[in-house]
C-alpha cells in the first residue's frame, strides 16, 4: 500500500510540475488507440464482392469513389441522368477489366429508382452498399431563388435519397446486413450564404440521415451521413449560377480551388470509403470544414453574425435576376484561369467537361 501511496504521489506531483507535458502525452495516446480502433473497425469490411449502387456515379465524386471501389474489387452499378456521361464513365472504368452495370435514371423519379433497384437487383444481386451521391447546385443570392429552385433541391437530395433508400431497405432487412451511405455536405450544418435552396435540403438530407442511422441499426444496416467541406471534383461547371451569374462563377470556382480550404476529390472518396468500411455514423471532410462545424455548434449565433458579413462581400442581386446559367456559360476573366488550375484538372480527370471542351 505503502509503495502504490508512494508512486500516486510521484505522478501527481509530475502532473503539477509538467501540466502541459501531461496533457499533450494524454492527447498523444488518445489519437493512437483512436487511430489503431479505427484501423480495426476498418479491416473488419472491405468491399470485395460486394454488390455496390452509387447514385450520380458518371462524374465528379460519385465517379472518384467508382475508380476506388473497382479496385476494392466491388461489384459495382452506377446511375446518372445523362447517358453521354454514363458512357463515358463506363469506358474508362472497364479499362482496368472490370464490368460495370450503368443504368440511365433519373432518381427523383420513383418509379424509375424502383426499375433501378430491381435491375441491380437482377443483374448484379442483392444491393450490400447503397451510395446516395446525386447532387445539385445553384449559387446565388435569395432574391434570385424561385419556388422551384428550393423543389428541385428538395427532390434531388432529400427525396431521391429516401426513394432509393426505401427501395434497398426490405432486402437488406432480410439478410440483415447492408450499408447506406449518404452524401450530404457542411452546407447541411452550416447555412452558407447565396447556397440558400442547396443548404436547406442538405440539412434535411442529414436529419434523414440520422434518424436512418438509429431506427435501422436493429436490422443490421448501418447509414453513414458524410458532411465534405469544398472539393475539387470539377463541379462548377455543371453549377448553375443566378444574379450577376459571372461574379457569382468566380466566388465560387476560386473557393473550390485554393489548396488549404478545399480537398482534392480523390482524398475525399478514399475518407469516404475508410468511413462506410468502419460503419462510421457521419464523417466531415477537411480540417477546415470540421472546425467550422464545431464552432458552429459552440457558438451559432456568432457563427451567423460572421455569415452576415461574408454576405456582404458577395455579388449584390440584379444581372440575370432569377434566370440562371450554367457554370460552363458563366466563365470570366478571373476563372477559370491560373487561379482555379486545381480544380481546371479536377474537371478533365472526372468527366465534367463535354468532349468538345476537354
Amino acid at each position: 500500500m505503502a509503495v502504490k501511496l508512494q508512486w500516486w504521489g510521484l505522478f501527481m506531483n509530475t502532473i503539477q510540475d509538467h501540466p502541459i507535458g501531461f496533457i499533450l502525452a494524454a492527447i498523444g495516446t488518445f489519437w493512437v488507440l483512436l487511430t489503431i480502433l479505427r484501423w480495426w473497425q476498418e479491416s473488419q469490411y472491405n468491399f470485395k464482392d460486394k454488390t455496390v449502387l452509387i447514385t450520380g456515379g458518371s462524374r465528379g465524386l460519385g465517379l472518384v469513389m467508382a475508380r476506388q471501389l473497382i479496385k476494392q474489387g466491388a461489384i459495382l452499378a452506377i446511375c446518372a441522368r445523362n447517358t453521354a456521361e454514363l458512357e463515358a464513365a463506363k469506358s474508362e472504368l472497364e479499362e482496368t477489366g472490370a464490368k460495370v452495370l450503368t443504368i440511365p435514371c433519373d432518381v427523383t423519379n420513383l418509379s424509375q429508382v424502383q426499375e433501378l433497384i430491381e435491375t441491380v437487383n437482377n443483374s448484379l444481386g442483392s444491393i450490400d452498399v447503397l451510395i446516395n451521391n446525386a447532387g445539385m447546385i445553384q449559387v446565388g443570392p435569395y432574391q434570385t431563388m424561385t419556388l422551384s429552385d428550393y423543389e428541385a433541391a428538395m427532390n434531388v437530395h432529400f427525396w431521391s435519397p429516401l426513394y432509393t433508400t426505401l427501395a434497398v431497405v426490405p432486402s437488406m432487412r432480410k439478410r440483415k446486413t447492408g450499408r447506406i451511405v449518404n452524401i450530404s455536405s457542411i452546407g447541411g450544418k452550416i447555412s452558407v450564404p447565396h447556397l440558400l435552396p442547396y443548404s436547406a435540403s442538405k440539412f434535411a438530407l442529414v436529419g434523414l440521415s440520422e434518424g436512418m442511422r438509429s431506427e435501422l441499426a436493429r436490422d443490421g444496416i448501418i447509414v453513414t451521413t458524410v458532411c465534405p467541406g469544398l472539393m475539387r471534383t470539377g463541379s462548377t461547371e455543371n453549377a448553375f449560377f443566378k444574379g450577376h451569374y459571372r461574379a457569382e462563377y468566380t466566388w465560387f470556382s476560386l473557393s473550390d480551388s485554393l489548396p488549404i480550404i478545399s480537398m482534392s476529390a480523390d482524398a475525399a472518396a478514399r475518407q469516404i470509403l475508410a468511413a462506410i468500411r468502419r460503419g462510421a455514423s457521419e464523417v466531415t471532410l477537411s480540417i477546415p470544414a470540421f472546425i467550422a462545424t464545431r464552432f458552429h455548434g459552440l457558438f451559432p449565433g456568432f457563427t451567423s453574425d460572421l455569415l452576415k458579413w461574408v454576405n456582404w462581400l458577395l455579388p449584390a442581386a440584379g444581372g440575370i435576376n432569377d434566370e440562371q446559367r450554367p457554370g460552363k456559360a458563366s466563365h470570366s476573366s478571373l476563372s477559370p484561369s491560373a487561379l482555379t488550375r486545381l480544380n481546371n484538372q479536377a474537371m478533365r480527370q472526372n468527366n465534367e467537361l463535354e468532349t468538345d471542351e476537354l
